[in-house]
């Protein structure tokens, strides 16, 4: 009989607040969206399309192993932009994933079938569920320098210096934009530094695109996936609909393999639907309907346009927020990096006693490395939480 598993850190974290009985518990945990109110909506656009998918449906039968070709069409579009050299030249193939964590499963799965030797880089620090992912394929993994403690700032440099130490035919796992779990992102004349080092050490670019739209915008957060995906370069792109369609539960997530050639594409796409297929078989097609919805009608499309840039300004006013009351609270440390940061997450800064300190004295929830989700902010909860702060500090 197996033993226990432990249990994932933030879910644990969850039900722990779950079970707090506090009226004025705060979860700065589980990176999911919270509007003012503390609630995660359904997206008006996303409403609209259910009901139009409910009115026409016609069958319950299964999708083609890689999804419809419209969803794919639409990711690899909204990804590169339209009029993008790779869609012109036909180098690159979608599949439909089970939200980006699917999708990146399926991308190691196709690594360690095909490149069986090769070893995948994170960055230290990464999202906690990679070296799981990575590992659970079959493959090892290590670490490049990426985060400045001292300065709460990227590690350029070393980051550099480490990529260009990996061996030629490893795969380099990048966040693609919104950094998780330090919300510090390459500047565009640093992801093209990043991209030369990859191209002359000959590494397989690994992208985790989870967060399209948070940053600093719909065609700005691409900058790392277009500074990778030059002329006859090849690259995987995990990405995922989760967080800028508020579609957490419906799992809507593709894998985008960039080959050489409009023919290299096709014979990888064969290989990736055999990973697909021995894994999850058939994606779920609601989510991905939705998307495909909302993508090809110019009305929708623009409503999901002013709700995804409203869900941005709500992240980056309670970052503001967050530094400004502290200040007013006589907080002497300056907090003004968490401004510089993008997306949903921020490293605070805090230690894994003070953490504790305020799940235990306060009802705040937090992940010990200090990492905070600065979508659970709101203006209601942010004076107390930087009360609790002030008095850990």
């Amino acid at each position: 009989m197996a033993s226990m598993a432990a249990a994932d850190a933030i879910l644990r974290l969850t039900e722990a607040f779950k079970k707090d009985a506090n009226p004025e518990k705060i979860n700065l945990g589980v990176g999911v969206y919270q509007d003012a109110d503390g609630k995660t909506p359904i997206l008006k656009c996303v409403r609209e399309a259910q009901q139009r998918l409910l009115t026409a449906e016609s069958t319950k039968s299964y999708l083609p192993i890689p999804g419809t070709p419209e969803y794919g069409k639409l990711a690899r579009e909204l990804m590169f932009g339209a009029d993008h050299e790779i869609l012109a030249s036909n180098r690159a193939v979608t599949v439909q994933a089970p939200g980006g964590t699917g999708a990146l499963r399926v991308a190691c799965d196709f690594v360690k079938q095909h490149y069986p030797n090769s070893r995948v880089w994170m960055s230290k620090p990464t999202w906690a569920n990679h070296p799981q992912i990575i590992a659970a394929a079959g493959l090892d993994s290590d670490a490049y320098p990426y985060f400045d403690a001292a300065n709460n700032a990227l590690a350029f440099d070393a980051m550099i210096q480490g990529l260009g130490e990996i061996p030629t035919g490893d795969v380099v796992l990048l966040h693609a934009c919104c950094h998780n779990p330090s919300g510090i992102d390459p500047s565009p004349e640093q992801w093209a530094q990043i991209a030369d080092v990859v191209a002359e050490r000959k590494l397989l670019p690994l992208l985790d695109f989870a967060y399209q739209g948070f940053g600093d915008g719909l065609r700005e957060d691409p900058q790392g996936v277009l500074a990778m995906c030059r002329p006859g370069a090849e690259a995987l792109i995990c990405s995922s609909f989760s967080k800028n369609f508020g579609l957490y539960r419906e799992r809507v997530g593709a894998l985008t393999v960039v080959a050489a050639s409009d023919e290299v594409a096709q014979k990888a796409l064969s290989q990736v639907k055999r990973c697909v297929r021995t894994n999850y078989s058939n994606p779920p097609a609601h989510g991905g309907q939705i998307v495909a919805t909302v993508l090809a009608d110019a009305d929708l499309r623009a409503l999901w346009l002013d709700e995804l840039a409203e869900m941005r300004g709500r992240i980056r006013q309670m970052r503001q927020m967050l530094v400004d009351t502290l200040k007013a609270k006589g907080v002497t440390r300056d907090f003004s990096f968490i401004t510089r940061q993008r997306g949903m997450f921020s490293f605070s800064g805090l230690t894994p006693e003070q953490v504790d300190r305020l799940r235990e004295e306060y009802s705040i929830y937090i992940v010990r490395s200090g990492r905070i989700n600065v979508a659970g902010i709101t203006p209601a909860n942010c004076d107390r939480l930087c009360d609790a702060i002030a008095a850990v500090l």
